[in-house]
């Protein structure tokens, strides 16, 4: 008689297939371009109620700005301390959360003054972040994502990001779309899209060709910067020092 296959069995076993699978890659369109600072090393990137949020690093030139984006016209702006390289940056209710890359810091604003709140400390380097409407997400260039309590900052959870079931580091700059994690993969020209279940790249966007910068005369300005207008279904990306943010639509999808 032959063995029969239990539906637990069956239901892992087409699991660890999928997981194991090639993530099919997707294209884009430009559907708009606004201009951008190309003296802004972009590490963080958001969009709210008509404005691009964008925190900056480098040390002695790390920043956070509210931008008008037809305009680029910068409306709002707190600098930081010499010492710290600003990282990702999140909205949270009034505030906006910016945290640092190596120095342990990071730091908490009124969104409608800019004013500091407060400073909050944390294990490890800052590199993205961006958040679920329970939760922050982090990455510190590595695999790995770990999601954080809004108030705290504690880590909660973390995932291991794998494609082909083989894992994917260098995730930076991360915005939360449609209940997948965006995340820009330094030095690539390539976005992840990832579960925020178990970790796997459900697939990939593929924006070659997009750059405006020659990498020869730059080579530190590459694709960072992801951010999702959620009431008019609009995402943007821009990279480190780009003179343009690019609103684009994903095909091939």
């Amino acid at each position: 008689m032959a063995r029969r296959i239990s539906g637990l069995a069956l239901a892992t076993a087409v699991l660890l297939a999928t997981s194991t699978l090639a993530a099919p890659v997707s294209g884009y369109q430009v559907v708009a371009k606004y201009p951008h600072s190309t003296d802004s090393f972009t590490e963080g990137f958001f969009y709210l109620d008509g404005l691009f949020y964008e925190g900056t690093g480098l040390n002695g030139h790390s920043s956070v700005m509210a931008i008008e984006p037809r305009t680029g016209k910068v409306v709002r702006k707190v600098d930081l301390p010499e010492r710290y390289f600003g990282e990702g940056i999140i909205n949270s209710g009034p505030y906006i959360y910016e945290w640092t890359w190596q120095s342990h810091i990071g730091f908490v604003y009124d969104r409608a003054t800019f004013k500091r709140v407060r400073a909050f400390s944390y294990a490890g380097e800052g590199w993205g972040m961006t958040r679920t409407p329970g939760q922050i997400i982090t990455s510190d260039g590595s695999d790995t994502l770990r999601f954080r309590d809004p108030v705290t900052f504690k880590e909660v959870r973390a995932l291991v990001v794998k494609d082909e079931g083989a894992p994917v580091d260098q995730l930076n700059e991360l915005e939360y779309v449609k209940g997948e994690i965006l995340a820009n993969i330094w030095r690539t020209d390539r976005i992840a899209r990832i579960s925020p279940r178990d970790g796997h790249v459900i697939g990939w966007i593929d924006l070659t060709g997009l750059s405006p910068v020659d990498p020869r005369v730059n080579e530190n300005a590459v694709l960072n910067g992801i951010a999702y207008d959620t009431r008019c279904d609009r995402l943007f990306v821009t990279g480190k020092q780009w003179p343009a943010i690019f609103e684009i639509r994903i095909v091939g999808r």
